[in-house]
C-alpha cells in the first residue's frame, strides 16, 4: 500500500486516529502494527483526495482492499503460503489466449 510514513512517533492527531481505528474498524486487530500506521495515513490521503473531487467511491475501495489485506492475515495457512519463498519453478505458463 503507498502513502505516508510516520518516522518514530505519529503527530498527535496522528495518535487518535491510530487509538480509534479499532473500535471504527475491529478487523485492524490483525495487521502487523506498521500496517495499521500505513491503512491509517493512506485512509486520510484517501479521504481527503475523495471529498476534493465529491466521490467517495475511492475510499469504499481503499476498505475493500484492506480488508482484503486483514484477510490474509487472519488466516495463518493463507499468510504462510502467499509469504513464503518461492524457489521452485512452476514451467512455463500457457498463453491465456490457448486457455479454456
Amino acid at each position: 500500500m503507498r502513502g505516508r510514513r510516520w518516522a518514530g512517533q505519529p503527530p498527535p492527531l496522528s495518535r487518535l486516529l491510530l487509538g480509534i481505528l479499532p473500535d471504527a474498524f475491529p478487523w485492524t486487530h490483525f495487521l502487523p502494527e506498521a500496517d495499521i500506521h500505513a491503512f491509517a495515513v493512506e485512509l486520510v490521503d484517501t479521504m481527503r483526495a475523495a471529498d476534493s473531487v465529491g466521490n467517495s467511491a475511492s475510499v469504499a475501495q481503499l476498505l475493500i482492499a484492506w480488508q482484503h489485506t486483514v484477510e490474509v492475515h487472519s488466516d495463518p495457512e493463507l499468510l504462510a503460503a502467499l509469504t513464503r519463498d518461492h524457489t521452485e519453478d512452476y514451467g512455463p505458463a500457457p498463453d491465456p489466449r490457448e486457455v479454456g
